[in-house]
């Protein structure tokens, strides 16, 4: 048989479907656990795995485009810490809404328990501006040095560096810590 045949052609492109498929797999079993982490810092227990799902199905439908990047699990973080943000936004003007109008609102139930110290950690960094909470969540959750922050979140170190500079004084001041103490 020919390699030019049509039988040829699809053979070697099912191939190369099922190789990105397995890619995929890879990069989801790797990547999901740091991106609940990461959601749950920036908005809650409650929708960390919702998020954190979602990000990782924008990516499928766009694996052969974010595959091709350099680094894909910058790609998928920032699009990760972009709807945990949104996600976070939305509740917020939700609640706003319903105490308006005097409705109640049922508790929903947590993904796990956090230790009170880390819940308050949290729910302090979930009150930082989007930016400023993001490169906190990307530091904390994933360790990340400030050029990696600065890759995923498309901007430059400087400007990580001012954001990770007023998220830790504004922590500090939320957390009743002095500002050097967690300094890393």
């Amino acid at each position: 048989m020919n390699d030019a045949s049509p039988t040829a052609a699809a053979t070697r492109g099912r191939s190369r479907a099922g190789a990105r498929e397995r890619d995929f797999d890879e990069f989801y079993v790797a990547e999901l656990p740091r991106l609940v982490a990461l959601a749950r810092g920036l908005c809650g227990p409650a929708h960390a795995e919702d998020v954190a799902q979602e990000a990782m199905l924008v990516a499928y439908r766009r694996w052969r485009e974010v595959s091709s990047l350099e680094r894909p699990e910058a790609w998928v973080r920032r699009t990760c810490s972009n709807l945990a943000v949104s996600t976070f936004r939305r509740r917020v003007v939700e609640l706003r809404a319903v105490s308006r109008l005097g409705g109640r609102r049922t508790p929903e139930t947590p993904a796990a328990e956090l230790g009170a110290e880390a819940e308050e950690f949290w729910t302090a960094v979930r009150a930082l501006p989007a930016r400023q909470a993001q490169a906190a969540a990307l530091r904390y959750v994933y360790d990340l040095p400030v050029a990696e922050i600065a890759h995923t979140l498309e901007c430059t170190e400087g400007t990580v560096k001012q954001h990770l500079s007023r998220a830790r004084h504004s922590l500090a001041a939320a957390l009743h810590v002095e500002p050097g103490e967690e300094e890393r």
